[in-house]
This record gives C-alpha cells, sequence and structure tokens, in this order.
C-alpha cells in the first residue's frame, strides 16, 4: 500500500497534493480576510457572509486587479463576462 502526503490549509481544512499549493491557498485566504474587514469597516450594511464572498471574489483575481489598477481597467470586463463561472461570481451586496 503506498502512502500519500496531502497538505491541509488549516484555514478551510482543504487538503491540497503540494505544500505549494496549500500555501498559496492559504495566503489566498488570508488576503479575502484582510479585504472582507476592510470592506466592513468601509461600507455600512455590509453582512459578514456578503464581505467574506467578495474578499474572496477579489483575492482570487487580485492578479486581474492589480493589472486594472496599473491601467488596464478593461480586463475587468473579463470577470464580468465570466458571471457564469461560480467562482468569479458573488451575490450584490444589498
Amino acid at each position: 500500500m503506498a502512502v500519500i502526503a496531502k497538505w491541509m490549509c488549516d484555514r478551510d481544512n482543504s487538503m491540497f497534493d503540494s505544500k505549494k499549493e496549500a500555501d498559496a491557498h492559504d495566503k489566498m485566504l488570508e488576503l479575502a480576510e484582510q479585504l472582507s474587514s476592510l470592506l466592513q469597516a468601509k461600507v455600512t450594511g455590509v453582512s459578514d457572509t456578503d464581505a467574506e464572498e467578495f474578499g474572496i471574489f477579489l483575492a482570487r483575481n487580485k492578479e486581474v486587479l492589480a493589472k486594472a489598477i496599473k491601467g488596464q481597467p478593461e480586463l475587468l470586463e473579463g470577470l464580468l463576462e465570466a458571471s457564469d463561472d461560480s467562482d468569479a461570481t458573488v451575490r450584490a451586496v444589498a
């Protein structure tokens, strides 16, 4: 019987085949947590769930957001067009 090593992210118990993948996921979740906190601090009336979902959305798409901020705002259209993808969609904030 073979032994297969797995790495677990302690933030959400996700399992990964490599330490590099687990570390990247953990960093993404850490960024999402900070973005969620920022959103809740600066936008009144945002629920915990909405802030968390939007924080994860922003963290998962940080490369596109960074390029958009640096002068390529048209790249954000790609995120709008990806609305069929569950990873790229969050519920509207009321």
